[in-house]
């Protein structure tokens, strides 16, 4: 059976300004290949085109064989062929439910399970972090911050990006688990959680203080669990 793996990445990466690159290096790195295929999925930002022009910036001829797949307008008719053709796929941040709901009608949902169960190497950045789980908190819906209870549901739990970013999400996301969310993680900016299957495997960061946590509810109390972050910066 092929490895299966996700990247979720509570902030950073190549459309955060000051940007070093490592976060993405490390998921690049687990395809073990010198130039990897690496899909963009901009559909939270509406496929933005400055974020497209971005990723290909970051993702050079040098680094990446870098692609992007569209899915505002005409989208292509081969969307599981391409998908499956890749080493790695991105998905950047944004709207994620209206993300979710245009994959659903594309059936973009069903090949990312199958590119995820053959070993193609999922990863991605706020929405791109949330989707991968049962469920989590977004701004899809304005503010205040609100629960989402539909994601893909490839892990298990529930999932909170920018945890020490934006200084709602922390106490919105306990509140939500009081209130029947099932327990799950959190990342700061910078930092990201690794999942080979449905277990964790590392977590990493680019800033010596970002870390990644454990939120459930014991005895009516929300609990956090530090796990250990190892530090990858330059």
């Amino acid at each position: 059976m092929a490895k299966r793996q996700i990247v979720a990445m509570g902030g950073g990466g190549f459309l955060v300004p000051g940007d070093d690159g490592v976060l993405d290096n490390y998921t690049l790195s687990l395809t073990r290949k010198r130039r990897p295929r690496v899909c963009f999925l901009a559909t939270a930002g509406g496929d933005n085109r400055d974020s497209i022009v971005k990723f290909y910036e970051a993702f050079s001829a040098k680094r990446a064989e870098a692609s992007h797949l569209p899915l505002f307008g005409v989208p292509r008719k081969d969307i599981r062929e391409f998908l499956l053709a890749q080493d790695v796929i991105y998905v950047g941040g944004g709207n994620t439910a209206n993300m979710l709901a245009v994959w659903r009608v594309h059936g973009v949902d069903r090949v990312l399970r199958e590119a995820w169960r053959r070993g193609i190497v999922l990863t991605g950045v706020s929405a791109g972090m949330l989707c991968w789980f049962e469920g989590g908190v977004t701004d899809s819906f304005g503010r205040p911050l609100a629960a989402i209870r539909d994601g893909l549901g490839f892990l298990k739990g529930s999932a909170c990006p920018h945890y020490d970013g934006e200084k709602d999400r922390r106490p919105i996301y306990h509140g939500l688990l009081r209130r029947g969310l099932p327990a799950g993680v959190a990342a700061d900016d910078w930092a990201a959680i690794h999942y080979v299957g449905a277990k964790i495997y590392a977590c990493i960061a680019t800033r010596r203080n970002a870390k990644c946590y454990r939120v459930g509810v014991r005895d009516g109390v929300v609990r956090e669990e530090e796990m250990k972050t190892r530090y990858i910066g330059v």
